[in-house]
């Protein structure tokens, strides 16, 4: 018996809990709310939403899934004509202000907030695609239900791929974000197999792919590894997702392998994975989205045992009720601004549905839960049936 087996049962029911909490947390509408209990976050985001349909895909819950895939399709068909005139406007080379971009999130109703926020980010309408495309592959199913928005999400991002935009945290909204383009390529190279959109669409998508490749590989060479943004150096735990899942480069490229080495010198601390260094939201704790994400690379590089200490860190720190928090204080950067944070806005979000998201999607990956993928596969075929 080896020394994970007294544990795989708390294991899976967190698996099971996270399922559950995400589920509770869907609106009729299909969108997710980010968190139930923090008020700036009771709002559903493309690039949260695409982690957490995935997740929820890979351990079978097909209906959820494309629930949320449904939702962002009909958020991105009641803005067609908006998108068309950006785009028109981008060709034309017509200024456009940021506040009149496509926003973040929504209410789950899918209308625009009405709260000032930091809106203006392209990687979740990359991001849902790239879901919607392992969606297709995984349970052999047809985008066609969700065509039209895809489609519309597809020319958004090819026609704005290279403009600077606010990164996963909402900052730096002056930069293009490496970890942001491998979203958009990601959505792109799917968009580019879709036989259910247009020929010009496929093409359009599928240069813009090959050529944020291209450019993210080139300005990496500067480095020997990828920044934070181009033309920087910092390092970023973002940059886990250019290779897993977004597979701009291969999980094995000695670029990926360099900004991992760098991710692990400067943001991990005994499992915990810091966002970058000089955060300072909440004091700067570890996110334990970005633990999932770390040990996701480490079982794709075959680093498997690292893989599982990632899984029990993140189980580690959920509550006795089996919510994940996003971040935890066992490592604060900036422990002096923690408090600021609480009188601002509170406890920190707990549960956040992105942080169960990434924990299911790592224990499915090491097989935690795949007698409950099983039964949830055939739970569908019996509703198909």
């Amino acid at each position: 018996m080896s020394e994970r087996e007294p544990q795989r049962a708390q294991l899976e029911h967190l698996a099971r809990r996270s399922i559950e909490i995400i589920t509770a947390n869907q609106a009729p509408t299909g969108a997710y709310l980010a968190s139930p209990n923090f008020p700036v976050y009771r709002y559903s985001w493309f690039r949260d939403g695409a982690f957490i349909a995935d997740a929820m895909s890979r351990a079978g819950e097909i209906t959820s899934a494309e629930a949320f895939f449904s939702w962002c399709a009909g958020v991105l068909e009641a803005r067609g004509e908006r998108i068309a005139a950006l785009i028109e406007r981008r060709l034309a080379g017509a200024p456009i202000d940021t506040s009149e971009f496509l926003h973040a999130r929504y209410t789950v109703d899918g209308r625009e907030t009405g709260e000032e926020w930091t809106d203006f980010q392209l990687d979740g309408y990359g991001a849902w695609l790239w879901a919607l495309d392992e969606h297709r592959q995984r349970h052999r199913r047809s985008i066609e239900p969700f065509a039209a928005g895809a489609a519309l999400s597809a020319a958004y991002v090819a026609a704005f791929r290279d403009h600077p935009s606010y990164d996963w945290w909402e900052e730096n909204p002056d930069h293009r974000h490496t970890s942001t383009l491998a979203a958009i390529h990601a959505g792109l190279r799917a968009a580019a197999s879709w036989p259910e959109l247009s020929t010009d669409l496929r093409s359009t998508a599928g240069q813009g792919a090959a050529e944020l490749a291209e450019l993210v590989r080139a300005d990496a060479a500067r480095l020997g590894r990828l920044p934070k943004w181009l033309g920087g150096d910092a390092v970023d735990a973002s940059l886990i997702a250019v290779a897993t899942p977004f597979a701009m480069l291969p999980a094995d490229d000695p670029l990926v392998a360099a900004t991992i080495e760098a991710v692990e010198e400067r943001l991990v601390h005994g499992g915990g994975v810091h966002r970058y260094l000089g955060d300072t939201y909440y004091g700067g704790g570890e996110w334990l989205l970005l633990a999932a994400l770390l040990g996701w690379h480490y079982a794709a590089v075959g680093r498997t045992e690292e893989a599982w200490a990632q899984l029990h860190w993140v189980a580690a720190h959920a509550t006795p009720d089996g919510e994940l928090p996003e971040q935890v204080d066992d490592h604060l950067l900036a422990p002096e601004r923690q408090v600021e944070w609480r009188r601002r806005w509170g406890p920190v979000a707990t549960p956040l549905l992105w942080s169960h998201a990434m924990y299911l999607t790592l224990a499915v990956e090491l097989g935690v839960v795949a007698p409950l993928v099983r039964r949830c596969r055939a739970r569908a075929r019996s509703r198909a049936g």
